[in-house]
């Protein structure tokens, strides 16, 4: 599993066989039950226990709005912030044609019908990683919706809230010197 490695998978498998045999068996039946209930939104394609998930059923949340992230996690990440109330398009990766992740395998087919599907859009913020696939990734979609009169825009990337200047790496640093914003002095 990301994150456990050899050692430290060992060491949890010994303390639940040592001292919590419940505790592995509640964890055992917790998964089983989530590999068979949780599937993807018909929607969103985030995970769900239902068809459609929570945040895609939510009439309250901006219709003008649609993120696109990479995985159900970066759905999370941006909900903890409370700063975003529009809808959300998980592609569960992102493209890596030596992968054999193309177009079809993140689900752009499906992104352009939800798109064509909210009338009342105006904006995909495209959240993928600052990494090249992410750029890639983004710019591609950027492409095939700016035909459909939807603006897209691109998360920023840069220094970080709180930042040193000192200890921010080179290429961040040059990306957030390329990308400066103007000022509003009001």
């Amino acid at each position: 599993m990301p994150g456990v490695g050899p050692k430290s998978a060992q060491r949890i498998a010994f303390h639940l066989l040592e001292r919590n045999r419940d505790g592995g068996l509640r964890i055992a039946e917790a998964l089983q039950e989530a590999m068979r209930d949780i599937k993807h939104c018909e929607s969103c394609r985030n995970f769900s226990e239902t068809d459609c998930c929570a945040l895609c059923s939510n009439l309250h949340r901006d219709q003008h709005l649609l993120c696109v992230v990479e995985t159900p996690l970066d759905v999370v990440a941006i909900e903890q912030t409370a700063n975003y109330r529009g809808y959300y398009f998980v592609l569960q990766g992102h493209l890596s044609p030596l992968d054999g992740i193309g177009p079809k395998e993140l689900g752009l087919p499906q992104l352009i019908d939800r798109i064509k599907n909210m009338p009342d859009l105006k904006e995909v913020i495209l959240a993928t990683n600052p990494t090249v696939e992410g750029e890639v990734t983004a710019y591609h979609i950027a492409k095939l919706i700016q035909p459909l009169g939807i603006i897209p825009s691109r998360i920023a990337h840069g220094v970080p809230m709180g930042g040193e200047l000192e200890y921010i790496d080179g290429n961040t640093l040059a990306h957030a010197m390329t990308k400066r914003l103007p000022i509003a002095a009001e």
